[in-house]
């Protein structure tokens, strides 16, 4: 029998974890100066972007915002072919990030591997004081030693399970859905 998808977060409450998350970067860093904040592609670009947003309307002040690609810089890659390039696509971040505090943003930590990356493709870039995270979900089971600064919501899942997040500006609707995967 196949389970069905729950909603975990709807409209409202992906709000209110994003302004949570919004006063919670501003606290811990005692403002926004030297703060930039990063989104990792694709999702968290649009979460960072709602963050600035919010941040904006408490502080009277814009934080810059980038973005990471980090498909050159995942570590599950398959080997390339001698004739074909890796494509670049780009990490767009238009502030220098050299002793800013960075914050990645992305919308799913699972196993730590796509944060791991970002931080290679940020370091790439330079040298920030310090690099933060904020995630809308943390789901468990890290491989790697990554712990999210700031947290919309923890979400204990099994492997099995899936975990998804669609946002308007590319799914339509605001929504965080879990369901099993199907075998």
């Amino acid at each position: 029998m196949e389970e069905q998808e729950r909603v975990l977060l709807d409209e409202q409450a992906v709000r209110r974890a994003l302004t949570r998350i919004a006063h919670e970067i501003i606290e811990k860093n005692k403002g926004i100066e030297d703060c930039v904040l990063v989104g990792i592609k694709t999702r968290g670009i649009h979460i960072a972007n709602r963050i600035a947003a919010n941040i904006a309307k408490i502080e009277g002040k814009t934080i810059p915002v980038g973005e990471a690609d980090i498909t050159l810089y995942r570590d599950d890659l398959t080997h390339v072919t001698e004739n074909s390039d890796p494509e670049l696509k780009g990490t767009d971040i238009p502030e220098d990030v050299f002793d800013k505090e960075v914050i990645l943003v992305d919308d799913v930590l699972y196993t730590g591997r796509t944060v791991r990356a970002a931080m290679d493709a940020v370091m790439d870039l330079g040298r920030p004081s310090q690099i933060q995270l904020a995630v809308l979900i943390d789901r468990g089971h890290r491989e790697l030693p990554i712990r999210p600064d700031f947290i919309g919501k923890n979400i204990p899942t099994s492997k099995e399970e899936i975990v998804a997040v669609k946002l308007t500006e590319t799914d339509e609707l605001d929504e965080v859905t879990i369901r099993n995967e199907t075998k």
